[in-house]
């Protein structure tokens, strides 16, 4: 009975001794210490489905940001990354569990219909949301948790009307978008509007649907107008067929695209018919920035090939959680997180320097593409 009461006692002294463990640093392990520095990050994502060029793009340059990031300190950042494949139902499924799970940021979603659909979540819950793709018009609006590190298409497309115009010195255009996709359709609006603005006659005016695959009748069209530009909104898919074919009917202006025609799957897909096609991006290998050389030198070590786009701007939205979560001085305050964010300026990212100053959507240089030889290179 004896020895039965001492083993008692001992127990009850181990169990003293790992609760006090518990609430002190020092112990041993990683302890209180440690978990104080960990964050927890959220990343809606799409690397399957219609969208995997781009969401994969998007890995690629976050989960680079992460490692290194992780590796300087002094906070450790845990990701939980859903894969939504572009579909909106799976995105608002993804976002409530990431929610549920108190996340203290979230970066994504890829798609702007998606972003759409769980902005009033991440709202409600006072979650910051940072976009790194998405770029339809009025997305962050209204909201006070609600950013995106990229630009939306009505600060990109006049820039890309406007510098092509005085480029090229087109009078007439048509257009090309598909009218069953909210970003394509933002898209068309815009440029739109911003060739008109410039004088530019619109002598034809086509659509088509996502995962078509036939566009002679839309071409046909538009070839019988003889414009002098062409300007087609709509992913890389869709895009890189319409290019081909094109150039097959003999059409040889130049093209303007939106942000879907961001992406080196577009220059594999279509070949030397994507030659002559003209884009505004945040993004450039080209430009002049010792934190931009040194990322494509990395990135392209560890990856084998150039970074596009979407991974760039990916890239650029997990530094820009963690300039958030070191101004904020914290790991579970999303609230201060959240005002880190909306007074960020002059951030140095490998897209550029970037300011919030006018609510979630960011001030940043926009660059000229067009792709030659099979490249996106910046026009002086």
């Amino acid at each position: 009975m004896k020895n039965w009461k001492k083993a008692w006692k001992l127990f009850g002294a181990a169990i003293l001794m790992t609760a006090a463990c518990a609430g002190f640093a020092g112990c041993g392990g990683d302890g209180a210490a440690s978990s104080e520095k960990t964050v927890k990050l959220g990343f809606l994502n799409g690397t399957s489905g219609g969208v995997a060029a781009y969401g994969l793009a998007e890995k690629e340059g976050f989960d680079m940001a992460i490692a290194e990031l992780n590796a300087k300190g002094p906070y450790h950042f845990t990701v939980e990354e859903a894969d939504t494949k572009g579909v909106v139902s799976q995105a608002v499924s993804a976002a409530q569990k990431m929610i549920a799970d108190k996340k203290l940021l979230v970066v994504g979603p890829l798609i702007s219909g998606e972003y759409k659909a769980v902005a009033p979540l991440f709202e409600q819950a006072r979650i910051p949301l940072l976009g790194a793709a998405t770029t339809a018009e009025g997305l962050t609006d209204g909201g006070q948790y609600l950013f995106r590190n990229c630009v939306p298409e009505s600060q990109n497309i006049p820039q890309t009307v406007e510098k092509t115009h005085k480029l090229l010195g087109y009078k007439t255009a048509a257009l090309l978008y598909s009218h069953n996709n909210e970003h394509q359709v933002s898209a068309y609006n815009i440029f739109k509007d911003a060739l008109e603005k410039a004088g530019v006659a619109i002598v034809a005016d086509e659509t088509f649907a996502d995962k078509d695959s036939d566009f002679s009748a839309q071409l046909t069209k538009i070839q019988h107008a003889q414009p002098d530009v062409v300007v087609v909104a709509g992913y890389y898919q869709e895009g890189a067929l319409i290019l081909k074919k094109m150039r097959e009917m003999g059409m040889t202006q130049p093209v303007l695209g939106d942000n879907g025609f961001v992406s080196p799957e577009l220059i594999r897909a279509a070949g030397p018919a994507a030659d002559g096609v003209y884009v505004s991006c945040m993004w450039s290998a080209d430009r002049d920035s010792a934190r931009t050389r040194e990322f494509v030198k990395n990135f392209t070590e560890k990856y084998g090939h150039e970074p596009d786009n979407f991974a760039a701007c990916a890239y650029d939205s997990a530094y820009l959680a963690a300039a958030a979560v070191e101004k904020a001085g914290t790991t579970t305050d999303a609230k201060k997180v959240r005002d880190a964010l909306a007074s960020m300026k002059d951030f140095d990212g490998v897209c550029g320097k970037m300011t919030f100053e006018n609510g979630g959507d960011p001030t940043v240089d926009l660059v000229l593409l067009k792709i030659e030889n099979g490249r996106y290179t910046a026009v002086q």
